[in-house]
């Protein structure tokens, strides 16, 4: 609109004297093919802006019209594209022998579905292709009848930085492979029976049920199902299932490592060598249907960069995303994402939409997974979604305000020489105005990389705050062992002690000092929680000046120079300059 409005500023070009003179040519014309038309700038404030100094970026992809998502079935059966889809995921469920049609059996129990339709984008943003698929509807399923077991573990977050950061370091070719109909691929214990999918019933027999042989979309086990055939698989191939984390597989065979991470459909895959990773993958697709796309990029909703300085995680789709459901693409930004008054409190007006609040918060927590630098101001919102008051809503929009200043930012896993673990805890005594319960905040380096953080309320009240830091440090050697464990099934133990840094003296003296008395007596098993992990040598608690105490930001709103500083700290920073405009 505004270059519009620039080229009906300019005046044409007088046209030459005398009834044979041709028609002025438009800049357009004029132009050479493929060429971007300079458009005249007609205001004369002073401010420089890139059309200024003719600085123009084409576009990555062109925008297409889309078929809007249709409200129904026949809807989607009159689109073309729609349609396309329908029959390719009809065609996918008779090729994997989902169902048989039988008739009805009598007092059965009938699943119901429905068409699912869903534009799939890319991670520019471009239209990747229309995706329809029949799902069914689980609420509709008898407990102890359609199901039983429904739980699947998928991977955690932890988990993921702590292998990327071992395979970067090594320089171990990283992959990720994404599954054809995941829950197609698995394998039902239980019969359940659903009805046929709407617009594809077979015309010979209409009444006919579909007895599921392998599970569908929407059923409460069918999580469940696919884990278990493909754990089963790769058990077979001789990995072995981590204790640590059942979603994390580790082949080790002399020199041969394979580490494979699995979350539902979504699998990352890096070895030791580009043989053994092409010679698992094949194997992987002989067994099942699945893609292989190549160098790790896009997982989970982020966005991965191989830069210089290591493998930059960023969520900035996801962001936008969220600033456009908020309403808030064009805020006014804010440098720090929580002020430094003190904690929020469950007083005031109640906001005028509850699901609101709880789905922008709820969003906010998944971008936690690349953005430490939020993970206090987002868990001082959620411990309100219960009850969010106008207080609270402030609070939120403050952080989307600061998020669409920091759309740049994510984290960078970095490569390391050395492995050790290095823990930063922190805790913000009696905080809470409504309950005096303490803050407790956490981060975790391996190496130079930032693999795990945490920013939580303590359950219970401390009643000094040499207990509420020591809860904190509880927590920290709690994940600190967790962590060890890991590297230990990860085939990469670790030889030397965690240090764990504190700024409490009287809680580095209580994680040695043996001697009980009155004042320690109700923190009991924290203590020797702690102290029989000095003992054994696999932690060793000292002090840290607050000035370099990182855990800070995972405690309490900070001035805006510590902020920053700490979150550098953190490894969230900007991509590399020369990848800069691929962010």
């Amino acid at each position: 609109s505004t270059a519009a409005a620039g080229a009906e500023a300019v005046a044409p070009m007088a046209s030459p004297s005398g009834a044979g003179a041709t028609p002025p040519t438009t800049p357009a014309q004029r132009l050479p093919a493929g060429a971007v038309p300079t458009i005249p700038v007609t205001n004369q404030h002073t401010m420089t802006t890139r059309a200024k100094h003719g600085f123009r970026v084409p576009a990555l992809y062109q925008v297409a019209p889309l078929s809007p998502v249709p409200r129904t079935y026949r809807a989607a059966l009159a689109d073309p594209n729609w349609r396309a889809a329908m029959e390719a995921e009809y065609s996918a469920l008779l090729a994997n022998n989902t169902w048989d049609l039988i008739p009805r059996p009598p007092s059965s129990n009938v699943v119901t579905g429905k068409w699912v339709f869903k534009h799939k984008f890319k991670a520019d943003g471009s239209l990747e292709r229309y995706k329809a698929r029949w799902v069914l509807r689980g609420f509709s399923q008898r407990p102890g009848v359609d199901f039983d077991e429904t739980f699947s573990p998928v991977v955690k977050p932890a988990t993921v930085r702590t292998v990327l950061s071992l395979a970067l370091s090594r320089s171990w070719p990283i992959h990720q492979l994404d599954v054809n109909n995941a829950f197609l691929q698995g394998n039902l214990s239980e019969t359940v029976y659903c009805a046929q999918p709407a617009g594809f019933e077979d015309s010979a027999r209409p009444g006919h049920v579909c007895r599921l042989n392998r599970s569908l979309y929407g059923l409460k086990q069918a999580p469940r199902a696919w884990f278990s055939r493909f754990a089963s698989f790769l058990l077979q191939l001789g990995f072995v299932a981590a204790k640590t984390d059942p979603s994390l597989f580790v082949y080790h065979s002399g020199p041969d490592t394979v580490y494979l991470l699995l979350y539902v459909d979504d699998i990352v895959l890096t070895a030791s060598s580009m043989g053994l990773l092409q010679r698992t993958i094949s194997t992987l697709q002989h067994e099942f249907s699945m893609k292989d796309l190549g160098q790790l990029h896009h997982f989970l909703g982020m966005q991965v960069q191989h830069t210089p300085s290591g493998l930059f995680l960023s969520q900035r789709q996801y962001m936008i995303d969220i600033l456009d459901r908020a309403g808030m693409s064009n805020c006014k930004p804010c440098s720090t994402p929580v002020d430094m008054n003190p904690k929020l409190s469950a007083d005031g007006p109640p906001v005028s939409d509850p699901t609101y609040f709880r789905s922008l918060a709820g969003a906010l927590q998944y971008l936690t997974f690349t953005r430490p630098d939020i993970s206090y101001a987002v868990q001082q919102i959620c411990l309100h979604m219960h009850d969010p008051r106008e207080p609270h809503l402030a609070a939120l929009k403050r952080i989307l305000r600061y998020i669409s200043d920091t759309l740049h930012l994510g984290l960078l896993i970095r490569p390391s020489s050395h492995t050790e673990l290095i823990v930063y805890s922190d805790a913000d005594w009696a905080g809470c105005p409504d309950t005096r319960r303490s803050t407790s905040g956490y981060a975790v380096f391996l190496g130079d990389s930032l693999v795990s953080w945490s920013s939580k309320r303590q359950n219970t009240v401390s009643r000094s705050s040499a207990e509420a830091e020591y809860r904190a440090v509880a927590n920290a050697v709690a994940e600190a062992s967790w962590l060890r464990q890991l590297l230990s099934e990860l085939h990469t133990p670790l030889r030397k002690t965690t240090l764990v840094y504190c700024d409490n003296i009287s809680t580095v003296y209580m994680s040695s000092n043996p001697i009980q008395h009155q004042r320690t007596k109700h923190v009991e098993i924290d203590l020797h929680f702690v102290r029989e992990h000095v003992a054994l040598g696999d932690v060793r608690v000292l002090h840290v000046p607050t000035t370099s105490q990182f855990a800070d930001i995972f405690t309490k709103g900070l001035p805006t120079s510590v902020f920053t500083e700490f979150r550098s700290s953190l490894n969230v920073w900007t991509p590399d300059a020369s990848t800069a405009g691929a962010c």
